[in-house]
């Protein structure tokens, strides 16, 4: 009994470092975001991922049965657009309420799994989608049917995140993890150079979260996005750390924390204090998701 209780604080540990590490990529985000265009601080985010995991390829090759290429390039693709939400959402608006609305993916995750994967989803479960509903209304304060446009990114960042790790149970029969990772990372990588090849034949400004212009980062920008790309990859080291050390539904619970991290580290970059109706907003969404990885 006491060994299970010390692999779950180990666990637990891990995953509190993580949602450190991942407050602190999205402040370096936003600090690039300064100077930087989302689309281009998304491609610093995922051409340090590809270059360590590809490193870890060429050290121990891959092996797997494959023959899901189209549903691959589909995680990579729909993970790429979800992330470009997330970053676009993470430069202009208060890092806390970005990170929430991206901590929105396991109620939409266990609502695809019940459709597309015929898996069960209890009562519990569906008072849990119920619960982050209501917390995304209370956040985005809906004006009649319309939603602002960082308020629909938000959500979709959660939605594009859910489709991603869907396929991912499905892909995980056929592929190494690290190949995975790889088709997200590759395509977010070169995703961003394509779509910063054609921006200057884009006219619409409302579409500046998926087109813009390439900027060289100067002196103290170059020290933002690779101080990003460390601690992105940190995070998700620890991360995996955590979920191989303790079970899913705890070191899912405890991962919320990045919430209150980010919204911390948020104040110190300049953001306001969220107001009574987006705390409570994230109260239910972290309720939502804590009965979620429990119904499980």
């Amino acid at each position: 009994m006491k060994d299970k209780l010390n692999k779950i604080d180990l666990g637990v540990r891990y995953m509190l470092l993580s949602s450190s590490l991942f407050a602190i990529m999205g402040a370096f985000a936003k600090l690039s975001s300064e100077s930087l265009s989302s689309l281009e601080v998304v491609f610093f985010r995922n051409v340090f991922g590809v270059v360590f995991i590809g490193a870890m390829v060429l050290k121990n090759p891959m092996t797997h049965i494959g023959g899901k290429p189209f549903l691959l390039f589909f995680r990579g693709f729909i993970g790429f657009i979800a992330l470009l939400a997330f970053f676009y959402n993470i430069a202009n608006i208060p890092l806390g309420d970005a990170m929430t609305f991206s901590k929105t993916s396991p109620i939409f995750t266990a609502v695809f799994a019940w459709l597309f994967l015929q898996e069960k989803l209890s009562f519990r479960g569906w008072f849990a989608v119920f619960l982050g509903f209501i917390g995304i209304i209370l956040i985005t304060k809906p004006t009649g049917f319309s939603l602002s446009k960082t308020d629909l990114l938000g959500i979709f960042s959660g939605v594009g995140a859910a489709l991603a790790y869907t396929s991912v149970r499905e892909l995980k029969r056929y592929y190494d993890t690290r190949a995975i990772v790889l088709s997200f990372m590759s395509i977010g990588t070169l995703g961003p150079i394509l779509l910063m090849s054609v921006s200057d034949y884009i006219p619409d400004n409302s579409l500046d979260f998926i087109f813009a212009k390439f900027v060289l980062p100067d002196g103290i920008t170059w020290i933002y996005v690779v101080m990003m790309g460390i601690f992105a990859t940190l995070a998700q080291v620890y991360m995996t750390k955590a979920y191989g050390e303790s079970q899913a539904g705890v070191v899912g619970a405890v991962s919320y924390t990045n919430i209150v991290f980010s919204i911390a580290i948020g104040l110190m970059l300049g953001d306001t204090f969220p107001d009574i109706m987006v705390i409570m907003g994230i109260l239910f969404i972290v309720l939502s998701g804590i009965l979620v990885a429990k119904s499980k």
